[in-house]
């Protein structure tokens, strides 16, 4: 999942913010959106909640979703090579050729160069139905500023990813064990007293923040406000770490972390605040990160301002080892 690093632009009623994180799966708030009918029956909130958890599932098993993540090769300076042989730098899964090739880097400049009679395309295009070649030689573009160049070799696809101040080599594989034995992922019963009315509260001038991840390190940024809803009484608020769409994205912890839900905290979208700052927290869309499922992703973790004192009962429970990554 991609850090980020750059800083938010708050115009309201519009919100946008830069940096290309990658958040696991989830997303789309589709169904319930900002003012959504309170009076609705409880059954259709459910339903639409299970759509909407059934899409998050089935973006999850594609073909290229998180759960065909088989690899995750730290780059340096200098020519890296790859395939299933043992004496590769890289060894990629069974699938790909012995010695598929190799990739050079040059601090931000990248060159692959597929091995005689290895079968490289570009992922996702294509000419008519026919996939477009990777000519030997070319120059592929990390995630560093927007989408990194797909390179498509029979079921496996790689490609470069900035995590500042690394750089790896990110591989993934329609045919990985994981995408295969997954089953489901156990919820919490859905329940609408975990879908808050929030209001956007604008922070002038922006915060500096830093958002740690599983890799060890920080990523600072500027937040320009957080999102704040009422419980019990109390206010609480979470800050977002993220803009995708025309949704906000946040990773929480709260009391159930490390026991009944994944250590690393949980994720969550809500839509973007309208022209009065008022958006929708929806509790039953909270789901795993990437990291619950695979050693080879790359998750943020909680600010300790998004973690929440109370259990959120809500959303997506533990898949394995709940205190896996366990954030203090």
């Amino acid at each position: 999942m991609k850090a980020w690093k750059t800083v938010f632009v708050l115009v309201l009623p519009a919100l946008a913010c830069g940096g290309g994180m990658s958040i696991g799966a989830g997303g789309t708030s589709g169904g319930i959106g900002i003012g959504g009918a309170m009076g609705e029956s409880k059954t259709k909130y459910s339903r639409d909640i299970d759509e909407w958890h059934k899409g998050r599932i089935q973006r999850l098993k594609a073909d290229d979703g998180w759960l065909t993540l088989v690899g995750l090769f730290p780059m340096t300076n200098g020519t890296h090579t790859f395939g299933s042989a043992a004496d590769n730098e890289f060894v990629f899964p069974a699938g790909a050729p012995a010695h598929a090739g190799s990739i050079t880097m040059a601090d931000t400049v990248f060159t692959l160069t597929p091995a005689s009679g290895s079968v490289m395309t570009l992922a996702g295009s294509s000419t008519g139905e026919k996939p477009v070649p990777f000519v030997a030689g070319a120059k592929v573009a990390s995630d560093a500023h927007g989408h990194p160049t797909k390179i498509q070799m029979g079921s496996i696809q790689f490609y470069v990813i900035d995590r500042s101040p690394n750089t790896f080599l990110r591989v993934k594989d329609a045919n990985s064990p994981v995408r295969k034995n997954f089953k489901s992922i156990e919820r919490y019963t859905v329940d609408k007293k975990w879908r808050f009315d929030a209001t956007f509260e604008k922070y002038n001038p922006p915060h500096p923040i830093k958002v740690p991840n599983i890799l060890g390190y920080e990523d600072d940024a500027m937040c320009p406000g957080r999102v704040t809803f009422e419980m019990g009484g109390k206010t609480y608020h979470l800050e977002p770490i993220a803009q995708e769409g025309d949704e906000l994205s946040f990773v929480f912890g709260d009391a159930t972390s490390g026991h009944e839900t994944y250590g690393g905290g949980r994720e969550l979208y809500c839509p973007m605040p309208g022209p009065d700052g008022k958006t929708v927290l929806d509790f039953n869309k909270a789901y795993n990160p990437p990291c619950v499922f695979t050693q080879f992703a790359t998750c943020p973790l909680p600010t300790r301002e998004n973690v929440l004192p109370f259990k959120v009962e809500a959303g997506e429970k533990a898949y394995g080892d709940p205190a896996l990554h366990m954030h203090d």
